[in-house]
C-alpha cells in the first residue's frame, strides 16, 4: 500500500473513531511501527491530528484544532439539527455573516431556503454551496486561505469586514469553559472578533462536549453573544453557570 493511501485510512478511522493507536495501526497495515510514526508525523505536520503517548487523536486541544476535512465528517446529524435552531434567527431580507467551520458549513447550505439575503462569509464551503444562486448575494471574503480551515484569514479579511455591517453573525467555537469563548488560532480569532464588531447581533454555535474546554486564546466573553446554540444538554455546572448569568442557551434536540 501507498503511503499516500495509507495516512488517508488514517484519517478515515480517525473520522469514525476520534483516535487510533498506534500498535494497531502497525498490525492493521503489515508495516513497522516506526512506518506509522513518520506517518503520523506527516498527518500532524498538515494539522489532521494530534500526536499523544501510544497514538494520535482529531479531538481539540488547547493549541490544536484538527483538520477542516477530518471535522466535516464528524457530527452530521447534531450540526443538521443545530443549523436548523440558528436558521430560525434567520429572516428574508437580512444581512448574515457566517465564519468558518464545519457546523457553520452546514447552516450556509440551508441559507437559500430564506432568500433572498445577502451572505457575507469567509468560510470556503459556504462560498462554494451559495456561488451563483438566485436570490443571495454573495460577499466573499478574501484573505489569505487556511486549508485547515477552509476558510479565509488574516490583514484583508479583516479590514473587509471593518467596513461591512449585518443584521447577524453566526460565529463558532471549539471550546466554552465558566463564561468565555476560546479559539486555538490567533487569525481565526480575530476574524471572528471582526465579525462580531460588524453585526447587531451574535449567536454563537458550539458542541455540547465543547463545554468545560479552553484554548489558547480567549475568544470572547459568553455575554457578547445574544444566543447561544448547542446540540444537546451540556453538564449540570455549565448550564447552572449560564443561567446564573441570564444568558440564553438553546439546545437543538432532536
Amino acid at each position: 500500500m501507498r503511503g499516500e493511501d495509507r495516512r488517508q485510512m488514517i484519517m478515515d478511522l480517525l473520522v469514525e473513531n476520534r483516535a487510533v493507536d498506534i500498535d494497531d495501526l502497525s498490525e492493521r497495515f503489515a508495516v513497522s511501527k516506526m512506518t506509522i510514526h513518520r506517518d503520523l508525523d506527516e498527518l500532524e505536520q498538515l494539522g489532521v491530528l494530534r500526536k499523544v503517548r501510544g497514538g494520535a487523536t482529531a479531538d481539540a486541544g488547547t493549541q490544536f484544532e484538527s483538520d477542516f476535512r477530518i471535522r466535516a465528517r464528524q457530527d452530521a446529524e447534531a450540526k443538521e439539527r443545530m443549523a436548523r435552531e440558528a436558521l430560525k434567527l434567520i429572516e428574508p431580507g437580512m444581512t448574515v455573516m457566517i465564519n468558518d467551520g464545519s457546523m457553520s458549513a452546514v447552516l450556509g447550505s440551508l441559507l437559500t431556503e430564506k432568500r433572498p439575503l445577502t451572505v457575507i462569509t469567509n468560510n470556503e464551503s459556504i462560498i462554494d454551496a451559495l456561488r451563483g444562486e438566485a436570490g443571495i448575494t454573495l460577499l466573499a471574503l478574501g484573505g489569505i486561505y487556511s486549508a485547515k480551515y477552509n476558510g479565509y484569514f488574516g490583514v484583508v479579511t479583516e479590514e473587509t469586514l471593518c467596513r461591512l455591517r449585518a443584521d447577524i453573525a453566526f460565529i463558532s467555537a471549539p471550546a466554552v469553559s465558566g463564561l468565555q469563548a476560546f479559539h486555538m488560532d490567533d487569525n481565526v480569532v480575530r476574524a471572528k472578533v471582526a465579525m462580531m464588531a460588524a453585526a447587531s447581533r451574535k449567536c454563537l454555535l458550539v458542541n455540547h462536549s465543547r463545554f468545560d474546554r479552553t484554548a489558547l486564546h480567549v475568544l470572547s466573553e459568553l455575554e457578547n453573544f445574544d444566543c447561544i446554540i448547542t446540540d444537546d444538554e451540556p453538564d449540570s455546572k455549565d448550564v447552572e453557570a449560564l443561567a446564573k448569568a441570564g444568558l440564553a442557551l438553546t439546545v437543538a434536540r432532536p
